[in-house]
């Protein structure tokens, strides 16, 4: 889902690989897997971390296990023109449940 990794993206403040934005002590600390339940079965993905440990996901929110109908918001909101910004902070909202 590389709307984690914009998310962290977002979070930090720089993309990967653009050294020369970066403003900020912390930085990308690699990712974890971790496995889901959506209406397609079990998926694994990869959950980026920072190295402050500052990095609190939104779309796919630490803990949760359950991302039903996740898929078809997301891919209706960029359908819409929706930028990854925008949807993280929509996401924050419960819009699926």
């Amino acid at each position: 889902m590389k709307e984690l990794f914009a998310e962290l993206d977002t979070h930090l403040g720089y993309e990967k690989h653009e050294v020369k934005a970066k403003m900020t002590p912390n930085s990308r600390n690699s990712r974890s897997k971790k496995t889901v339940v959506s209406e397609y079965g079990e998926q694994e993905i990869a959950i980026p971390r920072d190295r402050l440990g500052e990095f609190e996901p939104v779309v796919v929110q630490k803990h949760q296990k359950n991302v039903t109908g996740i898929e078809d918001q997301i891919i209706a909101l960029y359908a819409k023109g929706v930028s990854t910004r925008e949807i993280s902070r929509l996401s924050a909202e419960p819009v699926w449940d």
